[in-house]
């Protein structure tokens, strides 16, 4: 099996790389890959896409490229809407010639984030950004043009490699002996090596079936187990370095709770970005853990690495 991967040096993209080596030839791109026939990672390159497509001939495509600079993208609209809406569209028409399955990654933020129940797939959608309604697009192109499509919506994205907010709040608390973080936004910290190896076991059974069957194709919501908030994040992150290194200076001992509006940004964010994902869990059979581990295990990984 052959797999095309768009966007190999992103948080999702880097872990893939790893998680989909099991299942085939991983041919990786990222936005500066050029292939000898025109073909681009480049998701604004949309005549790249489709010759990248076509030359590689690929089983299934990854995209795990977006535009992901929530605040920029309101400046940005028409960067972002030909990378998180046109780009997915022409990928989804190609993965339609040529026969292959196409994944690709969504967001919590294409719901208005009201209420206090975990999002279903079926829910209305309503978008309070740029980021968001892009990203609505794309599913939708996607969805009117490719039959063997599997999109994962999810939220609260980190990994161990590169910045991330539990690093920013150990900064902080070096720093500081009071942090102020938000405490009216729920979801659930969800870690990129989790997304990917969702993502091959969920290929796995995918590229099982018959070429004519499309069971399981369409959206699912991947998320970790639980929920907190962004202040209930910082606390665990905070008790568990503490934990982990009792040697850390870190001086916060107080981590206060502010609402959004403390915090003003271009771009609104939804309060609820809580999300069911009983359907992914009952289609493939998986279970997803609690959002805590896999935050602790990221810990891990930065503050004691040898112990990995």
């Amino acid at each position: 099996m052959r797999l095309l991967l768009l966007g190999r040096n992103g948080q999702v993209g880097w872990e893939l790389q790893r998680s989909l080596a099991p299942l085939g030839e991983v041919i990786a791109l990222d936005r500066h890959s050029t292939l000898p026939d025109g073909g681009s990672g480049d998701l604004s390159d949309l005549e790249g896409l489709r010759a990248a497509v076509r030359g590689l001939r690929p089983d299934v495509i990854v995209n795990a490229a977006a535009f992901t600079a929530v605040d920029r993208a309101e400046s940005e609209p028409e960067q972002t809407h030909a990378i998180n809406a046109e780009a997915p569209g022409v990928l989804a028409e190609a993965a339609q010639a040529a026969g292959a399955w196409l994944v690709h990654y969504s967001t919590d933020y294409v719901f208005d984030g009201s209420g206090s129940t975990p999002w279903v797939e079926e829910d209305a959608t309503g978008p309070l950004s740029v980021y968001g309604s892009t990203k609505l697009e794309g599913e939708q192109r996607i969805a009117a043009a490719c039959e063997r499509h599997l999109i994962l919506r999810t939220s609260w994205v980190y990994a161990a490699r590169g910045g991330n907010f539990a690093k920013t709040m150990l900064r902080l608390a070096a720093e500081r002996e009071r942090l102020t973080v938000i405490d009216d936004q729920y979801g659930a910290p969800t870690g990129a090596e989790l997304i990917a190896d969702v993502t091959a076991l969920v290929l796995r059974q995918l590229c099982a079936q018959s070429p004519s069957t499309f069971a399981g194709a369409g959206i699912h919501h991947l998320a970790a187990a639980g929920e907190t908030t962004w202040n209930g994040y910082a606390r665990f992150v905070l008790d568990t370095a503490r934990e982990l290194r009792p040697d850390l200076p870190l001086k916060a001992e107080e981590v206060t709770p502010v609402p959004t509006s403390a915090f003003p940004m271009p771009a609104r964010r939804p309060l609820n970005s809580r999300l069911d994902t009983r359907r992914l869990r009952g289609t493939f059979n998986l279970a997803l853990p609690p959002w805590q581990q896999g935050v602790r295990r990221m810990l891990t990984e930065i503050l004691n690495p040898e112990a990995v």
